[in-house]
């Protein structure tokens, strides 16, 4: 079930589940992971976009591997808070995954996610060719880190 609310997303979660993180892009899916407590988020991996169904059987790979209890999707609204096509895309996402899986499904607002992720990585003094094969997934590990600290105080 997809919720467009962040409090009755967090409302529909199983206790002590895992919840996972995606930074939806044109050409790669990152992401990341939590812990069962929902504490920490640790950047998981970059999935190449190919076509829904390739894709979102990686997903579904994860989420029963990792005994995930819940999604959430980076919302790239606009800088004044509207939302463009690609918050469309990301909701036509959710809406396709949703047929797949019982999983709630959320959003999280992600601007400027990629941002914080490369300046860390920047910081972390990281060369220009790794940044680009991690940064989706580092970008899917600060979208999932926010939600964790909000759930901290539902």
């Amino acid at each position: 079930m997809i919720h467009d609310e962040f409090e009755d997303f967090a409302a529909s979660l199983a206790s002590m589940t895992a919840l996972m993180g995606l930074d939806l892009g044109e050409k790669t899916i990152g992401v990341a992971v939590s812990d069962r407590m929902r504490t920490v988020a640790s950047p998981l991996e970059t999935v190449r976009r190919k076509k829904f169904t390739l894709d979102s059987a990686r997903l579904l790979e994860i989420i029963a591997d990792r005994e995930i209890g819940g999604i959430l999707l980076g919302l790239p609204r606009n800088m004044d808070g509207t939302e463009g096509p690609r918050c469309q895309s990301t909701r036509a996402f959710a809406r396709n995954l949703s047929r797949l899986t019982e999983i709630p499904i959320g959003f999280w607002d992600e601007r400027l996610s990629t941002v914080a992720a490369e300046k860390a990585l920047l910081e972390a003094d990281t060369t220009r060719k790794r940044r680009g094969q991690v940064i989706d997934h580092v970008a899917a590990g600060y979208i999932l880190q926010g939600a964790l600290d909000r759930l901290r105080y539902l």
